[in-house]
């Protein structure tokens, strides 16, 4: 595939192809504005709507790494109220975040950054769809860096298919937490949840 269509390169010189789209999520009406050169941008895809589903907040703050178009973060801070910060590396994703934040009337901070390059300080909740073809190192320096950043207590989950890593990535979890929990499974995703333990 070419560079330039990968969604986590930076193709601001993509063609656009706008479209506007209206989904009921967590029992709110949610819009996302998409385009051209972001991940699942004709539909919000399986994966994103199981972790939203088998998401329970603790605390107040939460951090979207990979954000996208905002599905995940822009829903969470809607529902539950959270302070959220949303990251991504592609700019054109980025762009749609701003464009959906105040589409959802969602006041949240929105930054680019690789990763965790550009993150301060730390979160209660860390979600991530992360982003399988960048390839298995940048997934797992997502889940293992999400310890950093995250407040004693706090939680990371993130959605993966069985058939894309979702096995590593629990390995992965479970060794830099030592603790992975697999919240759900469905049509072979899997919601995995580590607790950055107090003490």
């Amino acid at each position: 595939m070419a560079k330039s269509n990968m969604y986590y390169e930076d193709n601001r010189d993509l063609a656009h192809d706008f479209k506007t789209l209206k989904f009921e999520l967590l029992g709110m009406t949610m819009q996302f504005k998409t385009d051209a050169g972001v991940f699942s941008k004709s539909s919000i895809d399986y994966g994103s709507r199981t972790l939203l589903e088998a998401f329970r907040p603790v605390g107040e703050s939460l951090l979207d790494v990979g954000c996208g178009y905002g599905t995940l973060g822009l829903t969470l801070t809607k529902k539950y109220g959270l302070v959220s910060t949303l990251s991504d590396v592609n700019p054109r994703a980025l762009e749609l975040a701003k464009e959906n934040a105040a589409l959802n009337h969602s006041d949240v901070n929105i930054l680019i950054s690789s990763v965790y390059e550009e993150i301060a300080g730390s979160f209660d909740n860390i979600v991530t769809n992360p982003p399988i073809r960048a390839g298995k190192e940048i997934v797992h320096s997502i889940l293992e860096g999400a310890y950093d950043h995250l407040n004693s207590g706090g939680q990371i989950l993130a959605v993966l298919q069985k058939k894309q890593g979702a096995p590593s990535a629990q390995k992965k979890m479970a060794e830099v937490f030592r603790n992975c929990e697999i919240v759900r499974k469905d049509k072979g995703y899997y919601i995995l949840k580590s607790i950055k333990t107090k003490g």
